[in-house]
């Protein structure tokens, strides 16, 4: 099963994708967890990657679609996966309809997680990532002291996470991945999901049209 995970920043992409991933046993990738890793350990890729996503951009196709065929090439499995955060406009939702179809396979699902902006921006002010585990949730869902609840780690706001660059990035996802969503409705693949009430709620509407 080969699924992709769209939606506004903040909306809950990533702690869908991976529970998704996890209760179906497919593959996960978060490619907004592998440019940050990458930027953090200083790589080539994180370099060009960083001056971007400081301004709250999206990365430009020509980037971001070799990243993802290299990764498909070593990940996609007969038990397939799940994509968060590609395709993120119109020709990168077409650069992967067509890799599937050149390896004789088809994209299952697009869900489209739907959030209003004042929550999304109330999600924002309180959202914190752990850099070792990339663990995503709110400043209240800490241990005690401070700590990921996952693996310890030392979780933080993370550093794109200013309202304004969350507003860039949301007038980045209505011009770019808009069309990308339309695309996936027109190709009858498309599953809005209202990503509104707790994550355990949420995760269990998406995972019951897999059930």
């Amino acid at each position: 099963m080969r699924i992709v995970l769209l939606g506004p920043p903040a909306s809950g992409k990533g702690t869908q994708g991976r529970s998704l991933a996890e209760s179906l046993g497919l593959g996960y990738l978060s490619t907004g967890a592998l440019l940050r890793e990458n930027m953090e350990n200083g790589t080539e890729l994180g370099l060009a990657a960083a001056p971007i996503l400081a301004k709250g951009g999206y990365l430009p196709d020509d980037l971001m679609c070799p990243i993802l065929a290299d990764w498909l090439a070593s990940n996609d499995s007969a038990s397939g996966w799940v994509l968060d955060g590609f395709p993120r406009s119109l020709p990168q939702a077409e650069f992967l309809d067509a890799w599937l179809g050149s390896k004789g396979g088809s994209l299952d699902a697009a869900v489209a997680l739907e959030a209003p902006f004042d929550e999304l921006l109330r999600r924002i002010r309180d959202r914190v990532e752990c850099p070792d585990c990339r663990w995503s949730g709110r400043g209240g869902e800490l241990s005690e002291n401070g700590k990921c609840p996952e693996c310890g780690g030392c979780a933080a706001p993370r550093s794109d996470d200013s309202e304004g660059n969350f507003r860039n990035r949301h007038a980045e996802f209505i011009s770019l991945t808009i069309p990308a969503i339309d695309f996936y409705r027109r190709c009858g693949k498309l599953i809005a999901v209202p990503a509104i009430g707790t994550k355990e709620e949420t995760a269990a509407s998406i995972l019951r049209l897999f059930s």
